[in-house]
């Protein structure tokens, strides 16, 4: 089937091409009956406009990407279902870039094909890649990096006072050997939760143990094995407590634990961090800091389309945690 263009409608409605496009494009010249009988022709016969050629013209796409390696488990879950929704709010779609590969990430960021970019996982992006960037004018917003200059800016959760809090939270509860599930360790928000970890053992004069500190890799499954192991290789000086990643690690930290006999909270304490939706309805309810991740999703597309359109410059924001105390700790007696 034959596409309708421009041309047709103006023969079918009578009038010449401008005038339809001053239709279609809202301009303010034609009277009001010639613009209705114009619409309602391209109305009939189902005219699409070329958006892509409107949108070459202004030199915006009206698309901001999103470029992560992972989308995989609730976090990314909610953060991109986020994102979308204000982005539509605001007029713009979102492309989601998931690949490990950097040129394919540089081609797409200085290749025009998006208006502004968001980046989660810092090493991927280089201070090279970064100066290109700038150089190129590109409008970005990381969320695991702290970087801020007239053109990009950061919109991250405080992991670090999240992992230090959660950790003093444990201690105060008489919890003295601690147990750290880590996610990956070149990820920002793993490095972060598990150096607040250690800041909050330094200072109240813990000692720290390398043999605590187990790789989950922010997955339930992982998290799951990596307890086992532990338990089955540390059997003579177990923790009173582990402080998992995120909720999966805790989850699966807990379906470890119990699999070997043990009860949460009752013989261990679990706390996770993020809260995702599981975490109220697990058995035992999970003990969590809440990451505020739908405030994340709508403050980075707010930031970055207000630098698109040049309302803002770019500007570092740490959202905090809160604590959710549920079932799965307790006081260590």
């Amino acid at each position: 089937m034959k596409k309708v263009t421009i041309k047709d409608v103006a023969k079918e409605a009578g009038v010449s091409i401008s005038t339809v496009s001053n239709a279609l494009n809202d301009v303010d010249v034609l009277n009001p009956v010639t613009k209705k009988h114009v619409l309602d022709v391209a109305k009939r016969l189902n005219y699409v406009p070329n958006l892509n050629g409107k949108l070459l013209k202004s030199g915006k796409t009206k698309m901001l990407g999103f470029f992560t390696t992972s989308v995989s488990g609730p976090y990314f879950y909610i953060l991109v279902d986020t994102m979308s929704r204000e982005c539509e709010k605001r007029g713009y779609g979102l492309n989601v870039f998931v690949t490990k590969d950097k040129k394919t990430i540089m081609s797409n960021i200085l290749g025009g094909r998006v208006d502004g970019v968001i980046i989660f996982e810092e090493e991927r992006i280089s201070e090279k890649e970064l100066a290109a960037m700038e150089k190129n004018n590109i409008k970005a917003v990381f969320l695991d990096r702290m970087y801020q200059n007239t053109t990009m800016g950061s919109i991250i959760f405080d992991s670090y006072v999240a992992g230090y809090e959660a950790t003093k939270y444990l201690i105060n509860l008489g919890h003295k050997q601690i147990a750290y599930i880590s996610g990956v360790e070149s990820m920002f928000d793993s490095v972060q939760r598990k150096n607040g970890y250690l800041a909050a053992l330094k200072e109240f004069n813990y000692p720290i143990d390398p043999d605590y500190i187990l790789q989950g890799y922010f997955e339930e499954e992982g998290s799951y094995n990596a307890v086992k192991y532990f338990m089955y290789t540390h059997a003579d000086k177990l923790p009173t407590a582990f402080l998992a990643g995120n909720d999966l690690s805790a989850i699966g930290c807990i379906r470890a634990l119990k699999s070997e006999g043990y009860d949460v909270p009752k013989d261990f304490s679990v706390l996770g961090f993020d809260d995702i939706d599981i975490a109220p309805y697990f058995n035992p309810p999970l003990t969590t800091v809440r990451n505020p991740i739908k405030k994340q999703g709508v403050m980075v597309i707010e930031h970055l389309i207000n630098m698109i359109q040049q309302k803002e410059q770019g500007r570092i924001d740490k959202l905090p945690g809160e604590m959710i105390v549920r079932n799965s700790t307790q006081i260590r007696y």
